[in-house]
């Protein structure tokens, strides 16, 4: 059974990879259609997991307490910088100097977030929850990602924090 925990992390593994193939496309010189192409699978990839967190898992981890509060709350405020960057990618020539700034910044904000978030949100999780919830919660997950992607029927515009927290807690 798919535990969410092993699904999340599988998604930030992609992630890396993904962003190490723009390292190489970049290196390389690709051609800005080539760019824009793998660019937006990526950034699908990144609004509809980040949606996903947002919908399954910061909010069972919500009722954690303190901890998970504090968790949530950098984890919103990190999805927030990571699609500020994709909106700034979004507004660039694919290929330019300042599209692989935005990109870069998307990178930056991803990789921080990713190391927040498995050495504290996913393993605090492992403990809290039980094997049964985590499958079940990876079951939703599975679902939600079928059901959402390229971005289809997801909110991609910034979360208000507190908003967010008062409303999942």
């Amino acid at each position: 059974m798919p535990d969410i925990c092993d699904l999340i992390l599988d998604d930030h593994e992609a992630f890396r990879r993904r962003f190490g193939e723009m390292d190489e496309l970049q290196r390389a010189g690709g051609t800005p259609e080539r760019s824009a192409s793998l660019w937006a699978t990526l950034a699908d990839l990144l609004e509809v997991h980040a949606s996903a967190e947002e919908a399954l898992f910061y909010p069972r981890l919500l009722r954690e307490g303190s901890d998970g509060t504090d968790e949530t709350t950098d984890a919103i405020n990190d999805h927030n910088e990571i699609r500020d960057a994709i909106r700034r990618a979004s507004r660039r020539a694919p290929g330019s100097e300042e599209w692989w700034n935005a990109l870069t910044s998307a990178r930056s904000a991803n990789s921080d977030h990713m190391a927040e978030e498995e050495r504290g949100a996913i393993a605090d999780f492992r403990v809290s929850a039980s094997d049964d919830e985590r499958e079940e919660l990876g079951l939703r997950w599975l679902r939600f990602q079928t059901d959402h992607a390229g971005q289809r029927g997801i909110d991609t515009s910034d979360k208000d924090v507190d908003r967010y927290v008062t409303r999942n807690r």
